[in-house]
């Protein structure tokens, strides 16, 4: 039997990188996968292949930053496989950039993604990852917030994107402390840099940035992210993950 059959999960950011990833491999397991994202078109075709490989997937459409649409998607998955006992909080934004010249704007949206819609996934998700635990054969559910070696080591240019991957660490564990009488497991999967378009965004001069520090570095791919998720929701009850480092073979910081 698949290690994740008869479990629901869902996934933050599932339209692409390493969202997807973590979905399709989720699924491989067994899992009924609830992919959230704003992109309906790509929802729509990566639950599409999920399908057509033997798994179950369901879009839920909502934007991470808007509790509402959070809740009313937990809601949806909650009620298409009747519960959750896995939550992958994956959406993320990446701005670098100077702190005397930073626009706050793109401070803004960096709480608001990073911070904010974790909160909201994991606020909507917790009773129904409760209830998941006592009633599974497992044991067990969980929650993993994908982090960053920029949640361990702050660098220039990055003030605020790590001022977010350090908050989402500490919420993690106060966390983790909460929910053992509930049996439900708290992890982070810490990423070093990874090919996915979260650097498409960035502004000319900090993308240049980026391309200069990792020239001829083998980057991750999001299945490498996607592997170290998989690995800690599918350990024994007895046996609980709470972060995993992973970086690409050449990445120094």
């Amino acid at each position: 039997m698949s290690a994740l059959a008869a479990t629901a999960a869902l996934v933050t950011g599932a339209s692409s990188g390493i969202g997807a990833a973590t979905a399709r491999a989720l699924a491989a397991e067994g899992a009924s996968v609830a992919l959230l994202a704003r992109r309906q078109d790509r929802l729509s075709a990566l639950a599409e292949e999920i399908e057509a490989a033997g798994g179950r997937a369901l879009a839920v459409p909502a934007d991470v930053t808007d509790a509402k649409q959070v809740a009313d998607a937990v809601a949806t998955a909650v009620g298409a496989w009747g519960r959750l006992d896995v939550l992958v909080n994956n959406a993320g934004l990446l701005r670098m950039g100077v702190a005397a010249q930073a626009p706050l704007d793109d401070w803004d949206n960096l709480v608001s993604v990073n911070v904010h819609g974790v909160l909201y996934t994991t606020r909507a998700a917790l009773p129904h990852l409760i209830a998941a635990a006592a009633d599974s054969a497992r044991g067990v559910a969980d929650v993993v917030t994908i982090s960053s070696t920029g949640g361990r080591a702050a660098r220039p240019g990055t003030a605020v994107y790590s001022l977010t991957k350090f908050g989402v660490n500490a919420f993690s564990e106060a966390l983790r402390q909460e929910l053992i009488g509930n049996r439900v497991r708290v992890g982070v999967v810490a990423p070093g840099t990874v090919e996915t378009e979260i650097f498409d965004h960035l502004d000319p001069q900090a993308l240049t940035a980026q391309q200069a520090r990792t020239a001829g570095m083998v980057k991750l791919r999001p299945e490498d992210v996607a592997d170290a998720v998989t690995y800690m929701v599918t350990r024994d009850r007895r046996v609980a993950v709470n972060e995993i480092l992973v970086r690409a073979a050449e990445q120094t910081w």
